[in-house]
């Protein structure tokens, strides 16, 4: 793809985001501080390696082994968000030992994904924003039946054949040697796994299924599903300052997602660190309100989702009803929140 369906319609957007913050204070979001990343990454890490032998100590308390579950889940859907950062260079301000690929190599595997492929599927996703067929997630992966027993298998372990079905689809157009490297990243990822799998299973068929199983096959793609309704679900088609929603997390979604619940503030400038999206969702404020960009909360993302059967990459039908955005609450610039 050669012309970017984004880019030749957001640049008068572009132009007026940077008016809407100071240049210096722009320029030190755009300041990367490896250290904070590897310090994050570190930590997830840690919990990745810590919440399996939690559960293997206290495997007969619920109360314990259960949480120890649920976060391990959320811990290595995280590595995506890692694996997101590589894929931007956002981790380094001069790689001069070019280590770039090779985390993004242990990202990809410790999240089950070959990096070539995610690297590929992203970029053009963020080129071909607002496409409805060449930006690859809307294409191939957004739920194409509005029903909300489908929507529900994007929360169920379908949905790692719904996400490699999408890659495949968006793979067509790929170069034969671009190929060859996701084929054998993929059977490093599902390799590592597979073997980790069968370590668990060698120390008990229970514990394997309490330390992998819920956490990869459940929790994972629960986790996934509510990232991605924060990134893409709820827009304006008209205003491509819409085209990405504009969420509102509390600190534990940022402890969880690691910041990447700031969706909209990354597609707008996507080489700020992670670490410095909220600084830039308060920066942010005022043009929000100028421009009546709503807030929302995963709770109203959810309602939205299935309980009003929301279709997706549209406006909820309470605003295309009235033809206008939804009135559910204000942005207040200073305090960086909803207002209800």
């Amino acid at each position: 793809m050669t012309k970017s369906y984004y880019y030749e319609r957001a640049g008068a957007l572009n132009r007026e985001l940077k008016q809407a913050i100071p240049a210096p204070t722009l320029k030190r979001l755009h300041v990367k501080r490896p250290w904070y990343h590897f310090f994050v990454a570190g930590r997830q890490l840690l919990l990745l390696i810590l919440m399996p032998i939690l559960i293997y100590h206290f495997g007969d308390q619920p109360l314990v082994w259960i949480p120890a579950a649920v976060l391990q889940g959320f811990v290595v859907f995280s590595f995506t968000v890692l694996l997101h950062e590589v894929v931007h260079k956002c981790v380094f301000n001069k790689d001069s030992y070019d280590l770039t690929p090779k985390l993004g190599l242990l990202y990809s595997v410790l999240s089950g994904l070959a990096r070539s492929q995610f690297h590929r599927w992203h970029m053009d996703h963020h080129f071909q924003l607002g496409s409805d067929t060449d930006d690859p997630k809307r294409a191939h992966l957004s739920p194409k039946r509005n029903a909300r027993w489908y929507k529900f298998l994007y929360c169920t372990p379908a949905l790692y054949p719904i996400y490699f079905r999408a890659a495949k689809k968006a793979q067509a157009t790929y170069e034969p040697e671009l190929l060859r490297r996701i084929a054998w990243e993929r059977k490093l990822s599902i390799g590592f796994h597979l073997s980790v799998l069968g370590c668990f299973l060698y120390l008990s068929p229970v514990f394997a299924l309490k330390a992998y199983v819920l956490p990869v096959f459940f929790v994972f793609p629960a986790a996934f599903t509510l990232n991605r309704l924060g990134q893409h679900y709820i827009i304006d088609p008209d205003d491509p300052a819409k085209w990405s929603t504009l969420i509102q997390p509390n600190p534990v979604w940022n402890f969880l997602f690691l910041w990447s619940s700031y969706h909209l503030e990354h597609h707008y400038f996507p080489a700020v660190p992670f670490y410095n999206l909220k600084a830039l969702n308060r920066e942010l404020g005022g043009f929000f309100r100028q421009r009546g960009v709503e807030p929302y909360s995963y709770t109203r993302l959810l309602k939205e989702w299935f309980w009003h059967n929301h279709k997706p990459h549209t406006r909820p039908k309470a605003a295309r009803e009235a033809g206008k955005v939804v009135t559910g609450g204000t942005y207040s610039a200073a305090a960086g929140q909803k207002r209800v």
